[in-house]
């Protein structure tokens, strides 16, 4: 496909997007109440509108919601594309994806049978109240939970990514020193050294950044001072390209909730809250049983965590807001993944009495609650914090777990990890490969959890700033890579897997900035 006909298949998804939002309602509305303005004449009507349009900061919103489509769309690259192509190109990735979907919702189901639990059902009129009361103290009297299990984890997602082959690829020829000996056998391509270097040359050793302690480059008291006045700016532009470019070199910590918003264009108008209100009332309305499984998690993870106990309360708000999201289900037009489905009762199997379950089509799975805990550390208003986290899942969290070819698809992140231990660090690989010890089978869970509840907060968050800023995952992968060369000499040391995790078990006190830097700037190639 030329350039200027995928140029017009870009611009025509992103006009058909935005023609039936909130923002072109709004717009609309405001053009309409700019025809009564003195400054608006007949003979001038077009230009006069937009300049009015301009004047009043709509137009700067309009580029914001732009930029936000162009940074989420997925082009197949033909128009003609069938819609399954444009979630996914490959077939066997494809066909994996849906055999996965099956497994999980026959566990789902087989919990439900055993328990003898619908999967839904609407609360009688007093539990509506009695929710309703205690909707901020839900983690005091949470329902029992001793029967419910998680429907799987990320080490079960990671035995099926370590099955997964091309049938159109022989990879059985005899091992030679180019051979991949990691666990994933798909033949993706990932980045070398030299385009990581590349692609986060902002993370580079003549740059300032918040997040290391001193700088050869310029005093770092200086570079911070100057750093803030330039976001404080960038706010006052209110230009969601410009803080994704700002972030790049980390946030000040009194900017981060708003700069985090503006480069996910999420606003805190009217609508916005409201419709947050309606989620609530859905929640009170009716009881899934996914509702069990993400209280399951929140006691098994947040609420056992040093950092994000506290915010106990909080997440089980978002999550089971989240749950009946509708909005959620646009991701799946550019998502491996396909929502599953349920009947209504008496009715299996019959199309038209399929519904989406849960209405937001995502399965959580354990540690899926570590994707919102982070987020508690800046936003205090619920409905915001809500609208960040439902854009971050969205936008990346979805495709850690999802079997798909994107280039931040967990896939080529594992892939990417696994090269690089590999090609820059062999002796450790190899020895590590020697005792079964593989390294993914130990990163894995940091990379699917975006390193959530491994790190320091305030190292986490410099961590998501760089996401935001390079608008890819691939940056988890590098650090990944990075700990373990940082652990090199201990692990050279070790003669298990046991022992290996053992010395990869606390990365709490881990920089990630220098880290970064050291791996990708310092290591001989």
């Amino acid at each position: 496909m030329d350039e200027g006909t995928e140029l017009s298949s870009t611009i025509a998804q992103i006009v058909h997007k935005l023609s039936g939002s909130q923002l072109h309602f709004q717009m609309e509305r405001q053009a309409k109440e700019c025809l009564n303005h003195p400054s608006v004449q007949l003979e001038t009507l077009k230009e006069d509108v937009k300049q009015y349009l301009r004047k009043s900061g709509w137009e700067k919103k309009l580029q914001n919601a732009v930029y936000q489509e162009l940074n989420m769309i997925h082009t197949s690259g033909n128009p003609i594309a069938p819609p399954e192509h444009i979630k996914e190109p490959l077939t066997y990735m494809r066909k994996a994806q849906a055999s996965w979907e099956k497994r999980i919702l026959k566990s789902l189901n087989s919990m439900c049978t055993e328990l003898s639990i619908p999967l839904a059902r609407k609360r009688p009129i007093n539990e509506q109240k009695e929710l309703l009361t205690k909707w901020n103290e839900m983690g005091t009297d949470e329902p029992d939970l001793s029967h419910f299990r998680p429907v799987y984890a990320p080490k079960d997602f990671l035995e099926v990514l370590i099955n997964l082959r091309n049938p159109n690829f022989d990879n059985s020829d005899q091992p030679s020193a180019s051979s991949h000996w990691g666990l994933i056998q798909v033949p993706l391509r990932v980045k070398d050294l030299s385009e990581l270097r590349e692609f986060f040359s902002e993370l580079s050793l003549g740059y300032g950044q918040l997040g290391i302690e001193e700088s050869s480059q310029v005093p770092q008291d200086i570079f911070e001072n100057e750093h803030a006045r330039i976001g404080r700016k960038v706010l006052a532009d209110q230009d969601s390209a410009a803080a994704e470019q700002y972030i790049r070199q980390g946030s000040p910590t009194e900017l981060r909730a708003e700069l985090w918003g503006l480069i996910l264009n999420v606003t805190s108008e009217p609508e916005d809250i409201m419709y947050y209100e309606q989620l609530t009332t859905s929640v009170v309305q009716h009881d899934l049983l996914v509702d069990n499984l993400f209280y399951k998690d929140v006691k098994l993870t947040a609420s056992n965590d040093d950092y994000y106990f506290v915010f106990e309360d909080f997440l089980y708000q978002v999550l089971l807001c989240f749950s009946r999201d509708t909005t959620v289900l646009e991701h799946f037009k550019y998502n491996s993944a396909t929502p599953p489905k349920s009947y209504i009762r008496g009715n299996l199997g019959i199309e038209e009495f399929a519904v989406v379950y849960p209405p937001n089509g995502v399965i959580p799975f354990h540690g899926f609650s570590m994707y919102v805990a982070p987020l508690c550390f800046l936003y205090n208003e619920p409905p915001k914090l809500y609208s960040v986290f439902r854009e971050m899942y969205m936008r990346y969290f979805f495709k850690l777990h999802s079997i798909s070819s994107s280039s931040s698809g967990i896939v080529s992140l594992c892939l990417q990890f696994e090269t690089l231990l590999q090609t820059h660090l062999p002796q450790l690989f190899y020895h590590l490969h020697e005792i079964s010890a593989q390294p993914l089978r130990i990163a894995f869970k940091w990379m699917v959890r975006v390193f959530s509840g491994y790190l320091a907060t305030d190292q986490l968050l410099l961590l998501w700033d760089r996401i935001l800023g390079y608008n890819s995952l691939e940056i988890i992968a590098v650090l990944a890579a990075a700990v373990f060369a940082f652990r090199a000499e201990n692990l050279m040391e070790v003669t298990s897997l046991a022992a290996a995790e053992a010395v990869l078990a606390d990365l709490s006190t881990l920089k990630v900035i220098p880290l970064l830097q050291i791996f990708l700037f310092a290591t001989v190639t």
